[in-house]
């Protein structure tokens, strides 16, 4: 019998429904008194505004009325090229204004849509402990609008980015991810969506080709799985053809990662939007995924026996006797390794990605044969 999938609270209203001004503003001080410490980028941005507004503004009033009290008319001709930065500033200001007005609107509109579906919004975390692939990367690690769900299991949506610096320069990627908690800690698991690549993976790590596992059916159609050396059954073991049906039905084009206790669920879009048909797709997603997520729990690494002595060859014991010495007591002879995984299979092995490598050295070699020309 198929075990349906749970049925996560859905509501969208509240992604598009008008809000109300004095509820926004409400909500928004009550961030405001969430944080700690430390100035908001948009108080920053509009400080910032205010300086240079103050600072061409001021003088070039000063400067026509000037004119004016000399010539009895103002200087139009002279006054133009300042007339032209006093706009480009007002227009720039209106729509930092704008901006900051509609994410006080998202944020108030995801917290609405979070209550109405069992869940808690959070602004924003700095470096958030997570240890999922993308998470150790770079500086400036932020996570923003996240939304948690506790019920069947715990469920984060959120949006993430990170600074990667090199030299002078320096790129921040983003991404959109799901965190979902699992029962027990498992190996270290890559499922390489290749419905999202383009010249190679889009993954931020590349793994040796000797980890890469090939599974029945058009699995590798959809998805490209590394499962640590010597895990190999371990990995058949838990991706069942019922399980692997799931994740091409409702995550082929999502990346895939299992790290300790976490599965994480990958995107370079926004996860945590205002778009309901984004919303939909994820909690279908997660919803058919967390169905099969129980008979994970029964996973146990045999390997932990070996590198644990003292939990191997029990002392033979007697069940009558025990069962007068404990309330209860394990069939003889039984031993069940504790949940958790040995060591060699808690990370995948990591291999250079070449390719940007070469594309680097390619554009220094133009360059060089340029400058020689």
């Amino acid at each position: 019998m198929t075990t349906p999938a749970p049925q996560l609270s859905f509501d969208a209203s509240a992604l598009t429904e008008p809000v109300d001004p004095r509820a926004v503003s409400a909500f928004a001080a009550e961030l405001r008194a969430r944080r700690r410490s430390g100035i908001s980028v948009a108080a920053i941005i509009i400080l910032a505004f205010v300086i240079v507004a103050g600072m061409v503004i001021v003088p070039t009033v000063f400067s026509l009325l000037i004119g004016i009290g000399q010539s009895g008319h103002a200087p139009v001709v002279a006054a133009l090229p300042m007339l032209f930065i006093l706009f480009v500033i007002l227009v720039g200001g209106g729509i930092a204004w704008a901006g900051w007005r509609s994410a006080r609107v998202t944020r108030y509109r995801l917290n609405r849509f979070a209550q109405a579906n069992g869940m808690s919004y959070e602004e924003r975390i700095a470096d958030p402990p997570l240890p999922g692939m993308i998470f150790s990367l770079g500086s400036g690690r932020l996570s923003t609008d996240l939304l948690r769900g506790t019920q069947p299991r715990f469920v984060e949506f959120g949006n993430y980015q990170y600074t990667v610096k090199s030299g002078k320069n320096s790129t921040t990627y983003r991404w959109g991810y799901v965190a979902v908690k699992l029962d027990v800690p498992l190996p270290n698991i890559v499922l390489d969506a290749t419905g999202n690549n383009g010249f190679g993976s889009n993954l931020p790590a590349a793994f040796d080709k000797e980890q890469r596992l090939s599974l029945e059916g058009d699995f590798d159609q959809h998805f490209t799985l590394y499962c640590p050396a010597g895990y190999e059954r371990d990995a058949l073991y838990l991706f069942t053809p019922d399980i692997m049906a799931r994740f091409i039905d409702n995550a082929a084009e999502l990346d895939v990662e299992i790290v300790d206790d976490w599965l994480f669920l990958y995107t370079r879009r926004k996860v945590s939007t205002l778009d309901p048909a984004t919303w939909a797709w994820l909690f279908g997603t997660v919803g058919a995924l967390i169905a099969k997520f129980d008979q994970w729990a029964r996973w146990r690494d045999e390997r932990l026996l070996a590198e644990n002595p003292g939990l191997s060859a029990p002392a033979p014991v007697d069940a009558a006797s025990a069962n007068e010495r404990l309330p209860f007591a394990p069939p003889a002879g039984l031993l069940t390794p504790p949940p958790g995984v040995a060591h060699e299979g808690r990370r995948l092995k990591r291999r250079v990605q070449w390719l940007p490598i070469v594309f680097v050295i390619l554009i220094a070699a133009f360059w060089l044969w340029s400058r020689m020309l």
